[in-house]
């Protein structure tokens, strides 16, 4: 069973926040709120912070800035991910991932089930990583935000985490590119 081994230290890790959507403002982001306030509330920093469109070559840029920017360890997106002509997060994501994490997708739909029963089929959450950088892409209600967080991403983002989490194994991302 997971737990938080107290007897070790946390570790914080810098977090950036990026909504995908063509009508979400800065003063109307709510699900881009939820995520900074539950990272900050769990001692993580937020690294950067923005807003995209819902246009893939406008996605791939900001992930690619910030996979480059060694200040951000790890990217949440939230919107994009449904399954309507506009959502093209998961693409976008995919196009810049060098591995997918296909456990992530998956435990997002059981976390789901459990909230809103087979309407998980409609979200096509998806986690990668890429340049040592881990990212992951969340549907754009406050709600899927809060189940990803709350559920999978909090625990496995502390480095106290047992038996394993994301956190211990960041040094070891990128050791593919020295072997070279």
């Amino acid at each position: 069973m997971s737990r938080i081994d107290d007897t070790l230290p946390f570790h914080p890790v810098r977090i950036a926040v990026l909504t995908v959507s063509d009508t979400r403002t800065p003063d109307t982001d709510k699900s881009g709120d939820t995520l900074v306030a539950r990272l900050t509330e769990a001692g993580h920093v937020l690294a950067d912070r923005g807003i995209v469109q819902d246009d893939r070559p406008a996605i791939v840029a900001r992930l690619k800035a910030w996979i480059a920017d060694p200040a951000v360890d790890v990217i949440l997106t939230t919107g994009g991910t449904g399954l309507t002509g506009r959502d093209v997060s998961v693409e976008a994501h995919r196009e810049v991932y060098e591995k997918e994490i296909e456990a992530f997708g998956t435990v997002f739909t059981l976390v789901s089930m459990q909230k809103i029963g087979t309407s998980a089929v409609q979200s096509r959450a998806t986690g990668g990583v890429a340049g040592g950088t881990y990212l992951f892409a969340l549907p754009g209600s406050p709600g899927a935000c809060r189940d990803a967080w709350d559920e999978i991403l909090k625990p496995q983002l502390d480095s106290r985490h047992r038996p394993c989490n994301f956190v211990e194994i960041m040094p070891r991302l990128e050791e593919h590119l020295k072997r070279k």
